[in-house]
């Protein structure tokens, strides 16, 4: 489990005074990919179109490039504006496998203040059940915080 706190502060400080989403994205990703020893793809994927989200910033192989809201994990958390923590990706029946070796999957919504939907946050794991009722209640905030004044 990481140390949330020490990775807080770590992402606080990191993105105090920025505003730029992309920039943002970016540094979430790298903190949150190198510090959460059960994510294997950490990325996000951009709001870019009505019920569209194209991949953003990222860390680990390659991901899908496009996601409709009408498909997948990431365009159900999108379409729902809701968390998604799926254990088992192979029980999710509309998964889109972008790796094959993805067993589990967190997918958070993120909004600026304003409550525009800037996009998701995917963190894929290769060990299922890997993600916990604690990274939500950690990610859901710290979101929220950083990406407040977001353009």
């Amino acid at each position: 489990m990481p140390d949330y706190d020490h990775l807080s502060a770590s992402i606080r400080a990191l993105t105090h005074g920025e505003v730029d989403t992309v920039a943002l994205m970016a540094t979430l990703v790298c903190e949150i990919h190198h510090n959460h020893p059960f994510c294997d793809w950490t990325g996000f994927y951009r709001v870019v179109a009505p019920d569209l989200l194209k991949i953003g910033p990222y860390q680990g192989g390659h991901g899908c490039l496009v996601i409709p809201f009408s498909r997948g994990v990431c365009g159900a958390a999108a379409r729902l504006g809701q968390v998604l923590n799926v254990p088992y990706v192979d029980a999710f029946a509309d998964h889109i496998a972008c790796s094959s070796s993805t067993r589990s999957e967190l997918v958070l919504p993120v909004w600026n203040g304003a409550g525009t939907l800037l996009g998701v946050l995917d963190l894929d794991s290769n060990t299922p059940a890997a993600f916990t009722a604690a990274d939500e209640d950690w990610l859901v905030p710290l979101l929220a915080e950083v990406f407040h004044d977001s353009v």
